[in-house]
């Protein structure tokens, strides 16, 4: 009786099952360069409409920010001039108390001295 000779793990359709690995690979391999194909194709464009994007927003979140530091910046330049003005007036009421107590005072000395 003639033995045939073993070969490990083969069978019939080894060849078949490494064709289809094979296709499997190369299907993968082709898919994988036609998309970092057009992910360099697109990928620029998209990039490049992001930046725009984010520099309009920095752009606009700027101004938005420079506009409410002077908004801030006029309402503080008001209220100090009103606590100003209303220091000024404060200032003005004492000095007119300050001249008639002086006032006052100088009548009341020179009606001691005349003894009235």
């Amino acid at each position: 009786m003639a033995t045939e000779p073993v070969m490990g793990n083969a069978t019939p359709d080894a060849p078949a099952s490494r064709d289809r690995n094979l296709s499997f690979v190369m299907g993968l391999l082709a898919g994988s360069a036609i998309g970092v194909g057009l992910g360099m194709l697109f990928a620029p464009r998209g990039v490049l409409e992001l930046r725009r994007r984010a520099a309009d927003s920095g752009r606009r979140l700027g101004s938005a920010a420079a506009d409410q530091y002077h908004q801030v910046g006029v309402r503080i330049g008001e209220a100090v001039d009103e606590i100003a003005r209303k220091g000024q007036g404060l200032r003005d009421d004492l000095s007119d108390a300050v001249v008639r107590g002086a006032q006052e005072v100088e009548q009341y000395a020179a009606n001691a001295k005349t003894g009235h």
